[in-house]
């Protein structure tokens, strides 16, 4: 059988089957069509909603072509927004609501009660408060009962409230008066802190300045026992060879302590030798002042600190030390100096601290001598009178500076422990030689090389600083800034577990405490002051000996 052409096999379009039916056919199907539409369009404009739908239709046909043009006029207004959150309704909307006009009332009653109670005025804050509870009880009624307040009763509470309020407009209890009244309030409370700070830091210092009763009676009666015992006095002056060769023997561990303070300073020598693993290779060059030069020689040579050797020297013996070759001491020749430090009568403006008189003791800036007070001397560890060992520090003698001449921790963990906080740097000496954000670091325990020292002229570096600040505009007082100074670029930086700062005037962590080698008390606070802080005074007393005869008869009362 012959298949017919696949054109044949498709069916015919709906063109070519509607011209196929007879004309009458596809009249009759036109006509029906056209009464359909005729229908449709009758029902559509007799609808009762025609008006809405037309206009929700082109407003939806308007805001469908904004859209395309600006996508954040969809977004419904911010008042609609607040009014749907707010739960609002119309009469609290209205601007002739009862129930807004006292709602408004109440809230600037309230600020009026707060500014007459701080101004002592309790009467008209009651009349307030008690005006307050009226409107307030007509809107509960009105809510509780689901219908509108009350006009007669309205009118009458804010008539009434409205009295108040105009009274209190009256007493300047408006809120810019209220703003400008704590605005001084504050100033005068900040002020009074300050002034109660300044006393604070005053009191402080002079408690920090003062020598404590059993301090005083141990050296009165240390003195006492030296000129009465010929045989204290023998020990220190018929020593035996050995004990000489000791003082000058560089492969022993060599301190140096310089202070006046007798019991600090046996602290800093029995925690040395306690924590010690070979403490008779330990050997203590102590400086003192006259005055305690005799009870301190009678104090070391009544206690023994585990075969420890303790040279104990008088700054009165360094003759050399004089006003011709010591800055500071030469300043201290100058009347304007000697009034501003020790009449008390200089510059108000200076913080009480800066004019204390010990800045100037040679006994704090000896430090700067040690080279030429132990000339046979290689390698040194200083050490401040306010300090407690925790670990042997013989290994400090064996770590490398690696040129440099004094190996310290740095104390730039804070931006206050930064050169700018120490110097003046808008000084064009101090702007043109040092870094603002250098490193500082902490005297108290610091490992010197004195062979470097020598070689770099460290203390003629220190002379020249000190002479530059005759007048006090490169820095204030004290010994660090011009040991910044001196020792700029010559530091080695040491492990932080070495020196512990801080135990005198703030809160250390106590895991840095228990790893420390070094626990320095550098502030006012110091342990031995009844101001000492007593969660830490324990580090410093278990190296005290209160078993000592003269100790219990000083301090034990």
């Amino acid at each position: 059988m012959r298949r017919r052409p696949f054109l044949d096999q498709r069916r015919p379009s709906f063109k070519r089957r509607w011209q196929q039916r007879p004309w009458w056919v596809r009249l009759a199907l036109s006509l029906l069509l056209a009464l359909a539409c005729v229908l449709l369009l009758a029902v559509l404009l007799g609808s009762p909603d025609r008006g809405a739908s037309t206009s929700t239709s082109t407003s939806a046909a308007a805001s469908g072509s904004e859209t395309t043009t600006s996508p954040l006029l969809r977004q419904r207004s911010y008042l609609e927004g607040v009014t749907d959150a707010l739960n609002m309704t119309e009469e609290m909307l209205s601007s002739r609501s009862f129930s807004r006009q006292l709602m408004d009332q109440i809230y600037l009653a309230k600020t009026y009660v707060a500014a007459a109670k701080e101004a002592n005025n309790l009467q008209f804050a009651a009349e307030l408060s008690a005006q307050i509870r009226r409107a307030q009880s007509i809107l509960t009624r009105s809510a509780a009962h689901g219908s509108t307040v009350m006009e007669q009763e309205a009118e009458n509470a804010i008539r009434d409230m409205s009295v108040l309020l105009f009274q209190a407009q009256q007493l300047r209890y408006d809120s810019g008066i209220t703003i400008m009244k704590l605005k001084g309030q504050i100033q005068s409370l900040e002020e009074k802190s300050k002034a109660e700070a300044e006393k604070s830091t005053k009191y402080g210092q002079i408690a920090a300045e003062e020598l404590p009763k059993g301090l005083y009676c141990l050296g009165v009666r240390l003195t006492m026992e030296w000129f009465k015992s010929p045989e204290l006095q023998r020990k220190f002056s018929d020593r035996s060879p050995a004990v000489q060769s000791n003082l000058r023997d560089n492969s022993l561990y060599h301190f140096c302590v310089f202070s006046d303070n007798i019991l600090a300073v046996s602290v800093v020598v029995n925690s040395t030798a306690i924590n010690s693993k070979h403490p008779e290779k330990v050997v203590f060059h102590l400086v003192t002042d006259e005055l305690n030069y005799a009870p301190m020689k009678a104090w070391f040579a009544m206690n023994d600190y585990r075969g420890v050797t303790v040279e104990i020297q008088k700054v009165e013996d360094f003759t050399w030390l004089n006003a011709s070759y010591v800055p500071v001491l030469k300043q201290l020749q100058n009347a304007a100096t000697q009034k501003f430090y020790f009449s008390g009568s200089g510059n108000r403006g200076t913080p009480i601290k800066f004019r204390n008189p010990k800045y100037l003791s040679m006994l704090n800036h000896l430090r700067f001598y040690i080279p030429e007070i132990y000339p046979e001397l290689q390698k040194v560890v200083f050490l401040d009178d306010d300090i407690v060992v925790q670990k042997d520090l013989s290994e400090l003698f064996t770590i490398n500076l690696n040129g440099n001449v004094m190996g310290a921790v740095e104390t730039c963990m804070e931006t206050f422990h930064r050169f700018h906080k120490y110097l003046n740097h808008s000084h064009p000496l101090i702007r043109a030689h040092f870094d603002p954000d250098a490193c500082g670091w902490a005297f108290g325990m610091n490992v010197l090389d004195l062979v470097e020292w020598r070689n770099k002229n460290v203390t003629g570096i220190y002379h020249y600083w000190q002479e530059r600040n005759a007048d006090h505009t490169l820095w204030k007082l004290g010994s660090l800034p011009p040991g910044l100074l001196a020792f700029y670029g010559l530091v080695e930086a040491l492990d932080p577990k070495w020196h512990v700062l801080g135990l005198g005037y703030t809160t250390v962590d106590p895991a840095t405490i228990k790893e420390g080698a070094v626990l320095h008390y550098n502030g006012n606070m110091k342990p031995w002051l009844k101001i000492g802080m007593e969660k830490y005074k324990g580090f410093w007393d278990n190296y005290v000996d209160y078993s000592q005869p003269l100790v219990q008869q000083c301090f034990m009362r």
